[in-house]
């Protein structure tokens, strides 16, 4: 797992390998992963949109941005955790992740990002 802090804000991550969802003949490695999103402030925030960069070892890289996480817009109070299960598919065995989410606060509608640290996506098919 691997954890940071931007703004008061902790994000940890872990990644996941999944066999079962990957078709490894056509060259395509499904992966999972889990994000708990904790408001360390003493004000609610509320996740707006999300950014993501995506390396595959064996294709350019992509970017994915968007509203929310998993169709969501949380609304966090202090101390408040968020957590959620996405995915994402590579057409190799290795590749990793970071990103950012924008955060509104919720008292003076100021936006500010806060830093997803990058995190590994390996397979290892022949070790399953």
């Amino acid at each position: 797992m691997v954890t940071g802090v931007t703004y008061g804000v902790k994000i940890s991550v872990e990644s996941l390998y999944r066999k079962d969802l990957s078709n490894i003949e056509n060259r395509l490695f499904f992966f999972n992963y889990r994000i708990v999103i904790e408001n360390k402030n003493s004000f609610d925030i509320q996740l707006k949109s999300r950014y993501w960069f995506i390396f595959d070892s064996l294709n350019p890289p992509r970017e994915v941005e968007g509203d929310g996480v998993v169709g969501e817009q949380p609304i966090l109070s202090p101390g408040q955790k968020h957590v959620y299960v996405s995915g994402c598919d590579l057409h190799s065995e290795i590749g990793y992740m970071h990103g950012y989410y924008v955060f509104e606060r919720i008292d003076t509608r100021e936006l500010f990002k806060v830093r997803v640290p990058q995190f590994d996506l390996f397979a290892k098919p022949k070790m399953n």
